[in-house]
């Protein structure tokens, strides 16, 4: 083994544990965000990211072991970053179309909300108009 192996190697192995530990990311965030719009944005970053990053070592495997361009991996990861981006857009349009609400305050998040549209002016059971007492009331 050579030292442009060795340098290989742990090249395509930084390349498939970085790209693992992105599409890990992308994925719990996809789980974890609480609603629409902020769920798009796990996986059309890191998830993309991630799997960029897969395509590349899987890329430079083949470089190095049987010396030769791989133009799958090539054409993969072009469509990807040219898809992905595409898509989330569209999904962000149709859902600003379909009045998909987004979580005005992610740190005051509901469980009972996460996730659901509300209909805009539909108060819920929680929206109590709360009035003064009439003694506060002074003129």
């Amino acid at each position: 083994m050579t030292a442009w192996e060795g340098t290989g190697e742990i090249l395509i192995a930084f390349f498939l544990v970085f790209g693992a530990a992105l599409a890990l990311v992308g994925s719990i965030g996809l789980v974890r965000m609480p609603d629409f719009f902020m769920r798009l944005h796990g996986p059309t970053k890191a998830t993309t990211l991630g799997i960029g990053s897969m395509l590349t070592a899987s890329f430079l495997f083949f470089l190095l072991r049987e010396n030769t361009w791989s133009l799958h991996e090539i054409l993969v990861t072009f469509f990807l970053f040219l898809t992905a981006p595409v898509s989330a857009h569209m999904m962000a349009k149709a859902a600003l179309h379909l009045k998909v609400q987004g979580q005005k305050n992610p740190e005051e998040a509901d469980d009972r909300t996460q996730g659901r549209s509300v209909p805009n002016g539909t108060p819920s059971h929680d929206d109590q108009v709360s009035q003064p007492p009439p003694d506060a009331i002074k003129p």
